[in-house]
């Protein structure tokens, strides 16, 4: 899992679990502002001069609770695993305001004699549970080795899945707003785009208001602090994906001199804001989707074009494909009775973007919706994407992670008018998707809650060494934002991965595991510019 573009506005990734897109703040925005220099905001895109600052390294009287706090483990979930909950302040500017509850899980060292001590995992989002993806990945999945020497360990951060989860719209609320049109024709059409949006922060702010205003990265890296404490680790070893690269880099800026084996898979950047971000995420999807077009109409089943046909040709047949279904939904064999239209097919083709494993699912999708007149593949592809089950239930994932990014960033664009002028530079960065993708950063205008973060850079100095890994091709979190904040964190260490998909980490490059492995094992980074491929 890691950073998705929601089609609504995302940051990361999806986890493992099943499998959005585009942000650190202290407990309250004056801590924020305190920490960064003046000038913090950038509304065009360009690196910011403000710098997150480490907290005291002494911890606050007012936290000494919360520190020395035991958890209750039980058993739970597969077996080997054990579940327990955290305390932590919902509000650290004001402890006494009362706690959150966090769902924390860990599966304990396999191997014999002493171990590394925890290594905590988070598969992105922001909203992903990393609960979820522990149980049904990390802790069975990763190398044995590294299973062996340490207790693998997750907590769902405020806001998401078991964790005092954020809740907004309903299923078949949500079945609605996952089909607005994404690509308005005309003014009615806008309205009714904008008109979604606003019910869907409406519905969040009704159902959800205690929690909106604190669910920030920053606050969800003073709980993993806690975490650690607690676990009785001196350190941090951390590896995070995506959206969990943010996380784990806002947790290094605040806490440099605490800082174990961290690794940030899929890096975001720090330091540009959100239109920008999107703007980088759609030109992202659509150097993956050119990596897929190429691919494609090399197999004789590619239903956008045969051999000869050009990428530029493959998205004008998808376009065309996606204008048909504007005008026409298709069925789906859905028992809710949704039909295939314009947004859910385009969700689909993006959720395939992530691992160039579901290319060929995407190729048998495409070639049922259009030639045999059959949506039920690319509707699949797109529930997957939003964590949508058989019954009509999603998971907080979505909800959560609008939640997480509207309260990090200022929102990409106030109004329509702001996304209607910027439709050119996103069309240019994605033929296929810019539209949709500009649309889709309407979201958090209409958000119940101000933003309390702003860009800002992160260098935690004083920390050991940080290994930052970017994929060269990588749609959701481009590879240019790895780079970025290998060289703002002073111990940053940039390992590359010259190929396709979402993070590199367990996804077959003997080269990178073997990188990775060797550092969270041993302790030694990989060299200085290593690539792999």
């Amino acid at each position: 899992m890691h950073t998705r573009p929601s089609l609504r506005r995302t940051r990361g990734a999806r986890p493992r679990t099943t499998t959005r897109l585009t942000a650190a703040l202290f407990a309250a925005a004056a801590l924020l502002v305190s920490a960064c220099s003046s000038g913090s905001s950038t509304s065009g895109g360009g690196a910011t001069d403000a710098v997150l600052a480490a907290l005291p390294p002494a911890t606050p009287s007012a936290l000494s609770s919360y520190y020395s706090q035991r958890l209750q483990w039980h058993s739970c979930g597969t077996s080997g695993f054990e579940c327990a909950t955290m305390k932590a302040p919902l509000d650290y500017a004001n402890p006494g305001a009362g706690d959150v509850r966090l769902a924390v899980a860990r599966k304990p060292a396999t191997g014999k004699g002493r171990t590394l001590g925890s290594l905590l995992v988070n598969p992105g989002g922001p909203g992903g549970s990393a609960v979820g993806y522990l149980q049904s990945y990390a802790g069975i999945g990763y190398p044995a080795d590294v299973r062996a020497r340490y207790d693998m360990v997750a907590v769902d951060p405020r806001g998401v899945a078991r964790s005092e989860p954020v809740k907004c719209l309903d299923g078949r609320q949500m079945d609605t707003y996952t089909q607005t049109d994404l690509t308005p024709d005309d003014q009615q059409e806008q309205n009714a785009l904008a008109t979604a949006d606003k019910k869907f922060a409406e519905s969040c702010g009704a159902h959800s208001a205690r929690m909106l205003r604190h669910v920030s990265t920053v606050e969800a890296a003073r709980d993993m602090d806690i975490l650690r404490a607690v676990l009785g680790d001196p350190k941090l070893n951390y590896v995070g994906a995506s959206y969990g690269t943010f996380l784990g880099a806002t947790y290094a800026g605040l806490f440099p001199d605490r800082v174990g084996r961290m690794v940030l898979d899929g890096a975001l950047d720090p330091s540009v804001d959100a239109r920008q971000m999107n703007l980088d995420q759609t030109a992202g999807f659509e150097t993956a989707f050119q990596a897929f077009a190429k691919d494609c109409v090399r197999h004789s089943d590619c239903p956008l074009g045969g051999r000869g046909t050009t990428p530029a040709q493959v998205g004008d047949h998808l376009r065309a494909f996606f204008r048909k279904l504007d005008a026409h939904p298709i069925p789906a064999g859905d028992a809710a009775g949704r039909k295939l239209g314009e947004a859910l097919a385009t969700t689909g083709v993006i959720a395939a973007m992530y691992d160039q494993g579901t290319w060929e699912q995407l190729r048998e999708a495409l070639t049922s919706a259009m030639k045999k007149n059959d949506g039920a593949g690319l509707l699949a592809l797109s529930d997957s994407y939003y964590e949508r089950d058989a019954d009509g239930h999603y998971s907080n994932l979505m909800m959560a992670n609008a939640a997480v990014n509207c309260l990090d960033l200022p929102p990409a664009f106030t109004g329509p008018e702001q996304v209607d002028k910027s439709l050119p530079a996103f069309e240019k960065a994605s033929p296929a998707f810019g539209d949709g993708l500009a649309w889709a950063s309407l979201n958090c205008a209409y958000w119940p809650v101000k933003a309390t973060g702003e860009p800002h850079r992160i260098e935690a100095k004083g920390a050991a060494p940080i290994v930052v890994v970017g994929t060269t091709r990588d749609p959701a979190t481009p590879y240019r934002w790895a780079q970025s904040l290998a060289h703002q964190l002073s111990s940053g260490r940039l390992l590359t991965y010259v190929g396709d998909g979402h993070t590199a980490y367990g996804r077959g490059s003997t080269c990178i595991d073997t990188a990775i492995n060797t550092y969270l094992l041993d302790g030694t980074p990989p060299a200085e510019g290593k690539r792999c491929s």
